[in-house]
């Protein structure tokens, strides 16, 4: 496919890997070309921004992690922990008054975001996989967290958004929560693993979904006219949107996964139809074919899509001076690749310009107060790395 060939070209690191293996094995190159060869390495090279990453703690299963104004952090565990870590101590103490959830397959508890205005009003959104009728859906809770106490504590809590229908199925659930800079409150929901639903305006699952802070519409959402579960929506035809932060310009951006191939950079825009499941730039597992985006211009394509995949999981924009070269770049995760992608959403076409080998699967990634990073590594006793400066 074309996507395949594009994004081939862009990866940087798999051109230095070639020029390098290139030049190794050529012996009979002259002077000048082996010089010549030598010298673009070596500016790729220099254009890469170095780092290093130190393992700090380890955590069950997280999935999410956001940080408070005094360096702590908050890391959630699927099963059903939210944990409060002090990286200065080391300690490490459970929440309590956290509801139960449907842990299983991609479910269980999900992501975790802080209220813009935090520091006043204490509200912590939680998002998780539950159970009821019909099967599994996920939800958006609020609720106020007590920091008075020797054990902290969620309190208040109060649903915000219910994902719907229930399904059978425990996959696809996305369930990202941020907040934009006019307070307004993005959820990512996934379809569920039952394609049709990307494209039912009575279903709000494979939508990006817009509310205010307490789970009321927005009058201007783009969608009023069509029932009350339409008027949550913002966009619609998406497949599991696992990552979604928005830019230092205030634009949002997804990055969600394909199926076998194609996963997509998405620059979101109002009351666009992103496609699937009707176009993909990947194919069905079972090997049917799904036409590329190229054939349905009247859908929204994707601003950089990958095959092979990525399998992205949390998506942020650095906005800090520890990593230079990062700076105002996309900070992609991603599990089957191990790797941390470095996105410049500001070049036309949009384009990768660094890939870190990570060597384990990433769930998450989170800027520090300081510019440093926070990762956490995805699955049993999977590490909290602090990523700094060399």
């Amino acid at each position: 496919m074309l996507s395949q060939f594009k994004i081939k070209i862009l990866l940087s690191c798999c051109a230095l890997a070639f020029t390098a293996c290139h030049a190794e094995n050529s012996s009979s190159r002259s002077t000048q070309e082996t010089s010549t060869s030598a010298a673009k390495s070596d500016a790729v090279s220099s254009s890469m921004q170095k780092y290093k990453a130190e393992q700090v703690a380890q955590f069950n299963e997280p999935w999410a992690i956001t940080t408070l104004n005094d360096g702590r952090l908050l890391i959630t565990e699927r099963k059903g922990k939210l944990q409060f870590f002090d990286p200065k101590t080391k300690k490490k103490i459970e929440v309590k008054g956290i509801p139960q959830v449907a842990y299983g397959g991609q479910g269980g508890l999900g992501e975790v975001a802080l209220h813009p205005d935090f520091a006043k009003n204490r509200w912590v959104y939680l998002s998780y996989a539950e159970q009821g009728q019909g099967g599994y859906g996920a939800v958006v809770i609020r609720g106020k967290l007590d920091l008075n106490q020797a054990t902290p504590q969620l309190t208040q809590i109060e649903r915000i958004w219910t994902q719907v229908p229930k399904f059978s199925g425990q996959g696809h659930y996305a369930h990202r929560i941020v907040f934009g800079s006019d307070g307004k409150l993005w959820i990512s929901s996934g379809e569920r693993q039952q394609f049709n639903p990307a494209q039912d305006m009575q279903s709000n699952a494979g939508k990006i979904i817009r509310l205010n802070d307490d789970g009321s519409i927005p009058a201007d959402n783009p969608f009023m006219t069509q029932g009350k579960i339409a008027q949550q929506v913002w966009s619609l035809g998406h497949r599991n949107p696992l990552g979604m932060a928005f830019d230092p310009k205030g634009q949002l951006w997804v990055i969600e996964m394909g199926p076998k191939g194609g996963d997509e950079l998405n620059k979101i825009i109002k009351a666009k139809n992103y496609g699937y499941p009707l176009v993909s730039n990947g194919d069905h597992y079972d090997g049917k074919p799904i036409p590329d985006h190229s054939t349905r211009p009247e859908f929204e394509a994707p601003a950089l899509d990958w095959t092979p995949v990525i399998s992205p999981s949390d998506l942020m924009f650095y906005t800090a001076n520890v990593f230079p070269k990062w700076k105002n770049k996309a900070i992609a995760t991603g599990l089957s690749s191990k790797a941390i992608v470095i996105v410049d959403t500001t070049q036309t076409p949009v384009k990768e310009v660094q890939r870190l080998d990570m060597k384990e699967r990433i769930r998450g990634v989170a800027q520090t107060q300081d510019g440093s990073l926070w990762v956490i590594q995805d699955g049993p006793q999977a590490g909290l790395l602090k990523m700094t400066a060399p």
